[in-house]
Formats: C-alpha cells, sequence, structure tokens
C-alpha cells in the first residue's frame, strides 16, 4: 500500500533522513520538537543513525534506547535537585517514548504499545510538575465519566486572561499540543488547556472510549469546565485543532458558539479520503456491496503478509474502537463536514501548508464553504515550512496563528 503523499499525488518528502515517508515525517516531528525543548538535535539524529527504511523494529530499539536514556538523565538530575534539568529531560523523554511507539503495530510484539505509552505520560507528567507554574492535571466532567486533561497558566495570580483550548488529532499526544500551541500560548499570555478526547491518549488506553463524529458533545463539556475557571475571561476563549481535529473543530464550534475564534492546522472537510485514497478499487467496491466478511478477509490477508498495511490498519482503527477494517471504513465515512460549515459563527483560521500529504486541498474547500470571518493562511516549501502540521517550522506556524488569534481576540474585547 502506498504512503499517503504517494496515494494522493502529493510531492513526497525529499527524504533527508529516510526514504520511507512515514518514517522522514516522524523524523521531521521529532526536530521541530526541539523549538520548544521537547528533544535535543543530537539525540534524535544519534537515533535515526541506526535505523533502517522501514524497519519497524529497528524504529522501537533506537527511540526507545534514547528515551530510556534521557529518562536516566531526568531522575538523575531530579534525585540531585537539579529541577530545570530534570524537566527539560523528563520533557525529552516523553517525545522519545511516545516516537518509539508509534510504528509498533507493524512489528512482531503490538502489546509493547501501551507500556511505552505509559512510560512516555509519566515522563511528561514528571516535567510537567517541574514547571513554574506546575502544569495543572484536571478531570472534565464528560457525560458518565471525565476527560483527562492538562492546565497551562502564566501564572498563580488567578487574573483573567485569553484561554486557549487545544484539541489534539487522531494520534497526538498531551506533549504535542504543550509543543504545538501550549508553551506558544504562555509565552504570549494567554492559559492554555488540552484534553484527552474519546480515542486520544488516555482516554483510549485507560479509559476505553473511542472517536465520535459528533465533537461538540466533546468540546461543550470542555467549554462548560473551562468557563468554571477563575483564570479564564469567558468572551476570549479560542480554540486549536491539529491534525484530524481539522474536522473536529470546526463540526464543534458549528454547533458550540461560545468560543470566539476557532483555528485549525489543516482544515479537513472529510476526514474519510485519506483512508480511501490508499484503498484499491475492487476493495472499495466490496464496501459499498456491504461485504464485511469477504473486505475483511482481504484485509486480514494483506494484514498478514506487510508489515507496513498491519501499522496503517491497525493503528488507525484502534481508536475507533473496532478490530474489523469494514466497520473502520464504515465509520471514518461519518467524519464529513458537509452541510455543517455554513453553521460556523466565530472566525476561523486554517492552515494550508504545500505537500500536506493526508487531506490535499481540503483547507481551501473548507474556507470556501466558511461563511464567518475567516483567514486561509499558506505555509511553503520555500519557507521549509510544508507539509502536514508545519514539522519543520514550528516558529512561524506559531507566529502566524497567534498573531491572528492576538488580532482577532482583541477585536472581542481588549486585553
Amino acid at each position: 500500500m502506498p504512503s499517503n503523499a504517494e496515494a494522493n499525488g502529493v510531492e513526497a518528502m525529499v527524504g533527508v533522513f529516510f526514504k520511507d515517508n512515514d518514517f522522514e515525517f516522524m523524523m521531521l516531528m521529532a526536530l521541530g520538537a526541539t523549538y520548544y525543548k521537547g528533544a535535543d538535535v543530537g539525540e534524535c539524529l544519534s537515533a535515526a543513525a541506526s535505523i533502517e527504511d522501514s524497519d519497524y523494529e529497528g524504529w522501537y530499539r533506537a527511540w526507545r534506547t534514547t528515551a530510556d536514556r534521557v529518562r536516566g538523565f531526568a531522575e538523575r538530575s531530579a534525585a540531585k535537585g537539579h529541577q530545570a534539568s530534570a524537566r527539560d529531560a523528563f520533557l525529552r523523554a516523553s517525545t522519545y517514548y511516545n516516537t518509539a511507539a508509534f510504528f509498533l503495530d507493524g512489528t512482531s510484539d503490538p502489546s509493547r504499545l501501551l507500556p511505552t505509552w505509559k512510560a512516555h505520560r509519566k515522563c511528561f507528567d514528571e516535567a510537567a510538575s517541574r514547571f513554574d507554574p506546575p502544569f495543572e492535571k484536571v478531570e472534565i466532567p464528560y457525560e458518565d465519566t471525565t476527560l483527562p486533561g492538562y492546565l497551562f497558566k502564566v501564572d498563580d495570580s488567578e487574573r483573567t486572561r485569553p484561554l486557549l483550548i487545544l484539541n489534539n488529532g487522531s494520534d497526538g499526544t498531551v506533549t504535542d499540543m504543550y509543543l504545538m500551541g501550549g508553551a506558544a500560548a504562555l509565552e504570549r499570555g494567554y492559559n492554555a488547556l488540552t484534553f484527552d478526547g474519546p480515542g486520544q491518549g488516555a482516554a483510549l488506553f485507560l479509559q476505553g472510549l473511542y472517536f465520535r463524529p459528533d465533537w461538540e458533545k466533546v468540546v461543550t463539556p470542555v467549554v462548560d469546565f473551562a468557563l468554571r475557571l477563575p483564570e479564564v475571561e469567558p468572551e476570549r476563549i479560542g480554540i486549536q485543532g491539529v491534525s484530524q481535529a481539522g474536522y473536529w473543530v470546526p463540526r464543534a464550534v458549528a454547533f458550540e458558539h461560545r468560543i470566539a475564534a476557532a483555528v485549525v492546522d489543516p482544515g479537513v472537510c472529510d476526514v474519510s479520503t485519506s483512508w480511501f485514497s490508499q484503498l484499491p478499487q475492487d476493495m472499495q467496491e466490496l464496501l459499498e456491496r456491504g461485504q464485511k466478511e469477504e473486505f475483511d478477509r482481504y484485509m486480514e490477508e494483506g494484514m498478514q503478509s506487510s508489515e507496513s498495511l498491519r501499522y496503517r490498519v491497525s493503528f488507525r482503527m484502534k481508536p475507533y474502537g473496532t478490530d474489523s477494517p469494514y466497520e473502520a471504513y464504515k465509520m471514518v465515512g461519518q467524519y464529513k463536514l458537509d452541510g455543517v460549515a455554513g453553521k460556523i459563527l466565530c472566525p476561523m483560521l486554517a492552515t494550508d501548508p504545500e505537500n500536506e500529504q493526508f487531506w490535499p486541498g481540503q483547507a481551501r474547500r473548507l474556507y470556501e464553504a466558511l461563511t464567518c470571518p475567516k483567514q486561509l493562511v499558506s505555509f511553503t516549501a520555500a519557507e521549509g515550512a510544508d507539509s502536514h502540521c508545519e514539522p519543520k517550522a514550528l516558529g512561524l506556524r506559531n507566529q502566524r496563528i497567534f498573531d491572528w488569534l492576538d488580532e482577532t481576540l482583541r477585536a472581542v474585547a481588549p486585553y
């Protein structure tokens, strides 16, 4: 099965480190994390040097070794009272554990995913406790349970400030949300709130909650919770959606009108296109005819003979709560903004990176469907800012997003 870039006809990444597009993208994500101390360049290069293209076991081994080593640095610094050094090393280790876990579904032992994810989360929690002020772990009431989250505060003064809600994508982590919005928000005087929604992070791995298309049922409880916080200015709540949340955030704000500004990186109108672009026509016909057993049998045969297919299908259908590829494909077909975008009232910014490999062209499609105040922001290869979520250009990304947020929220109420 081709990569998303190849299947969508998008120019593949140059391949500085790997010919495998998935490996290259994850390597660039790790390097991009260095902007806010979520990784170190030398550690990333050292890990990559020992990895063969498309060797999922080798990928896990190299990044797990790096994560364990850096966690050891953190623990030794913490034991001697060097809290800043411990904080930074725990944060880097959290990135490396997540990077190690990413392709485990393609290996012979996917059972290592949960303990590796737990190590990632433990390291993030250790880092979070050493920031000033510490990141506050929160539980957000949701239906008959709660969603785990983190509140990033500028200080402990309880001064009201604008709040940015950080909505993750299909496979991101809380570390990603700090690096891709939380740190930049704090620098600019915003508080920020992130959470694991159904199908994400702890909500998936520890609570068994799964994705849902009607994401307003998730975001509305988050807004309810935020409005009870003394630090929040009710009129100045923004939200940022990354990756697949480029669908979830527009869906949510179409119905949740207490949000004053929304950012999607990138805009996504139809999540299913990233799945169907890689599916052979004869398999699509089986889906259309409702031939579940035959579809699943062919998919299982393919997964047994291809590590790449096994990784893609197993990893992607896990947060949908099914082990049937047929059911997963049917479910993802519900994740569309048809008839919804016109209901959005708040201003919206959509990023449109060149060489977007998962949902090419959809940011502009969303932009054209919007009737609210709107802006489409391009990121180019010439700027070093192309590809999904601009992994190589976190500084430029945050500059453009937060300049727009500053101007948009000031128009609501000065601060």
